[in-house]
């Protein structure tokens, strides 16, 4: 493209290889589970700084936002800096937060899912900089918190009440360096029957509240068989994960059964309709049962209260869109080859972006999602090389005419 000199970005993007891997060490080496971002939220601030960005905060949440560029055009480029626990770490070949570097490969918690794609969008403004890629444009650079307990609710407290409203989202999420353009959305709900307990020796004077329940169960498999398909994004699909019921003792008949369910949404497929789905289970009316749909709420590191109903609504953007065309070039530059384009299978903050909010979003992220919440989690380093040419290509493609 004649805009942009890919050899000098790949060039950039070389000469930081070394600065990028320390990065990205450090990274891994501070861990941080939802609502304990602090320290690592302070340690990104840090880099931004070193490499020059225009301005860096820490919103009221604490998610932190760098920015590059003072255009009039607003990219908001997207990783969440949280990662899920560590399971067994005697199932860990090394410690999951020693940031072991071998043979081109980073190891740790976060590696893949998947703080360590800030290192690429740190950089790239870096490489942004010294390139002289500046246009009429601004990039927000966006470190959100807590996504792996609430997809999307960090996007939601920086747009609704930062009041930063950008015209394009990018997700960083692991897509093995192809170009994903949405995915499945998900709802959790909960279903409640009542009962009349008595006792276990007589369960015939009471009316036992799992036994109904296991009816509904059993017509909530046979609705998974049936929801709608869709080409691109595949199945809706509906689980139970979780059952539990309210008893005296194990001696008596239980007088509530709750299940949880959960929801993945494929496209036309909505909170109301899934909702009035499990309501028309036949066993749900005839035992009147009480559906309901979850909530989040918690207290960030930084001591806010946040919360949401626990609906990520789908989302895709066409092929033909402007923005996915623009990621198509530039992660054509950071490839050397045309990329490909595809979906994700789990959720991502785009829930938020394109799902509730409407803003063109698109995917491209360092990592392959198979190694997201598993052992001994993995980043090439080649792909922090390529994906910082990407992220530093991409706002300029994107805004030019």
């Amino acid at each position: 493209m004649a805009l942009i000199s890919s050899k000098a970005l790949h060039e950039r993007a070389k000469h930081y290889e070394k600065d990028m891997v320390k990065f990205a060490r450090d990274l891994v080496a501070i861990p941080s589970f939802p609502m304990q971002e602090g320290r690592l939220v302070k340690r990104i601030a840090a880099e931004m700084k070193k490499v020059g960005f225009d301005k860096v905060k820490v919103d009221k949440m604490g998610n932190i936002i760098g920015v590059v560029g003072k255009g009039k055009t607003k990219i908001m480029i997207d990783a969440h800096i949280d990662t899920v626990g560590v399971g067994d770490p005697k199932a860990w070949k090394w410690d999951p937060f020693k940031g072991k570097y071998e043979k081109g490969m980073i190891y740790g918690r976060g590696a893949t899912d998947q703080k360590l794609s800030m290192v690429p969008m740190v950089y790239a403004g870096k490489i942004i900089k010294d390139l002289k890629l500046d246009g009429d444009y601004t990039v927000w650079m966006v470190g959100s918190c807590q996504e792996e307990d609430c997809d999307g609710l960090p996007l939601l407290h920086i747009i609704q009440k930062e009041k930063m409203k950008p015209d394009y989202v990018v997700i960083t999420e692991p897509t093995n360096l192809k170009v994903y353009r949405g995915h499945r959305g998900r709802m959790e709900m909960k279903v409640v029957v009542k009962g009349v307990s008595c006792h276990a020796s007589a369960p015939e004077r009471g009316d036992n509240a799992v036994q109904k329940m296991s009816f509904i169960v059993q017509e909530v498999t046979k609705l998974n068989v049936r929801l709608k398909k869709d080409k691109f994004l595949g199945k809706g699909t509906v689980a139970v994960t979780k059952i539990e019921c309210q008893t005296p003792s194990l001696n008596a008949v239980p007088d509530e059964a709750t299940i949880y369910l959960d929801r993945r949404l494929t496209a036309g497929e909505t909170l109301k309709s899934a909702v009035a789905e499990i309501k028309r289970l036949p066993s749900v009316k005839k035992f009147k049962g009480r559906v309901e749909v979850l909530q989040y709420e918690a207290i960030s590191w930084t001591g806010l209260k946040v919360g949401q109903e626990k609906y990520f609504p789908t989302w895709v953007i066409p092929e033909n869109h402007k923005l996915t065309k623009a990621m198509v070039k530039a992660a054509s530059i950071a490839l050397e080859k045309k990329p490909v384009v595809d979906k994700w299978t789990f959720s991502t903050n785009g829930v938020a972006s394109m799902g509730r909010l409407k803003i063109p979003t698109i995917g491209f992220g360092p990592a392959h999602e198979i190694y997201a919440h598993q052992v001994d989690e993995r980043m090439p380093v080649e792909h922090l090389r390529r994906a910082a040419v990407c992220y530093a290509a991409f706002p300029k493609i994107l805004t030019s005419k």
